[in-house]
């Protein structure tokens, strides 16, 4: 993640990986999940700030995850059900449900398809947020398959030359898995950027990049500008930010999750409804029903090696592919603790002593 959004050395403070699960599992406990579903959705939660993923780790998450709880946007112990199924698909309703649970559940149902018919797709609908969606990709990555996630919902994104919201920031991942080099990971929003890195530039007080948001009128702001105050009217762009740059693509790729995750799954979309509901699309491909897998792990590694070792520009110490930084920045957190804001710090340690348990333990 770029700079301006990571956590001031001198208002970090480094936590252990294992006490910041164990108490967020407590918190979903609380929050009424069944225990192995929370410590499911704790799970995602600290492997994005493992892979150096704030904006959808556990300081810019579990508040807005524990107030949806007590207004009734996400529903603990969700009943969800297979609406529609074959060997090679499914559909399930999510029942309003956490997809940082929900969707480790999916994306092994995609896997165990794809052991039997070479490909398998799961769609949740009905359901909430899903947390850093390459999670769930990496999954089908550990067990030798290519795994590939989209998620959507919101009306934070206006289309090209629009001046209302009618998309979510809807990303897209992808993960393979490799044989020597780290693995390759996409994560992306077709959105300019992740809503919850405005909510990350607001905390931090850093300013956005020109081009990440229109004003109320749809206008792209193609200055550095603060993050909008929560009663400010705004937009996000679609990547690309203006025509002349290629927004019409971030916005096509935006239509294509749009399609795949809800209109396929036999459900309206949010710029129907106006709706609030996320809907979701795990997959999995064997890649032995395509070619042989220590090929492919090897190819990969070249690739992968070509890549990282590919002349540099001007001004740049290295050439990095999607997944790298995330993995080293993996094994020093790890090893050294995840460096958490010291008002977050404080809250979780709050909200600990409130609900009896354990508050974080720093390194």
């Amino acid at each position: 993640m770029l700079e301006r959004f990571k956590v001031p050395v001198e208002e970090q403070v480094r936590i252990s990986h294992e006490s910041i699960r164990a108490t967020v599992t407590g918190f979903f406990e609380k929050m009424g999940e069944r225990p192995e579903d929370a410590a499911t959705a704790a799970e995602t939660l600290v492997m994005s700030d493992l892979r150096g993923v704030e904006s959808h780790g556990v300081s810019n998450m579990v508040r807005r995850y524990m107030e949806w709880y007590d207004t009734g946007r996400l529903k603990a112990r969700p009943n969800w059900k297979i609406v529609k199924e074959t060997r090679g698909t499914a559909n399930i309703d999510g029942d309003t449900g956490l997809v940082l649970f929900l969707g480790q559940m999916a994306m092994q149902m995609a896997i165990d398809k794809a052991k039997d018919v070479g490909i398998g797709v799961v769609t949740i609908t009905n359901s909430s947020h899903s947390g850093a969606i390459g999670h769930h990709a990496m999954r089908a990555a550990n067990q030798d398959m290519i795994g590939m996630v989209m998620t959507g919902g919101g009306l934070q994104v206006v289309p090209t030359f629009g001046a209302e919201g009618r998309l979510g920031t809807n990303p897209v991942a992808m993960a393979a898995p490799t044989r020597n080099e780290p693995p390759f990971l996409f994560d992306a929003a077709t959105s300019s950027v992740a809503m919850n890195k405005v909510y990350l530039a607001r905390r931090m007080g850093v300013d956005l990049e020109p081009g990440t948001v229109s004003d109320k009128d749809g206008t792209p702001i193609m200055t550095e500008s603060p993050a909008p105050a929560l009663d400010d009217p705004f937009f996000l762009l679609p990547l690309g930010a203006t025509r002349e740059l290629g927004s019409h693509k971030g916005y096509g790729l935006g239509m294509m999750v749009e399609i795949m995750t809800s209109i396929m799954a036999g459900a309206e979309p949010n710029m129907l409804t106006g709706g609030v509901v996320s809907k979701h699309l795990f997959a999995a491909y064997n890649i032995a029903s395509f070619t042989d897998l220590d090929q492919f792990k090897d190819t990969m590694d070249q690739v992968l090696q070509t890549l990282r070792t590919t002349k540099p520009a001007p001004g740049h110490e290295r050439v990095l592919y999607p997944g790298l930084a995330e993995y080293e920045d993996e094994q020093d957190r790890r090893a050294n603790g995840i460096p958490l804001h010291r008002e977050v710090v404080e809250w979780f340690n709050g909200m600990a002593a409130e609900f009896s348990l354990s508050g974080l333990v720093e390194v």
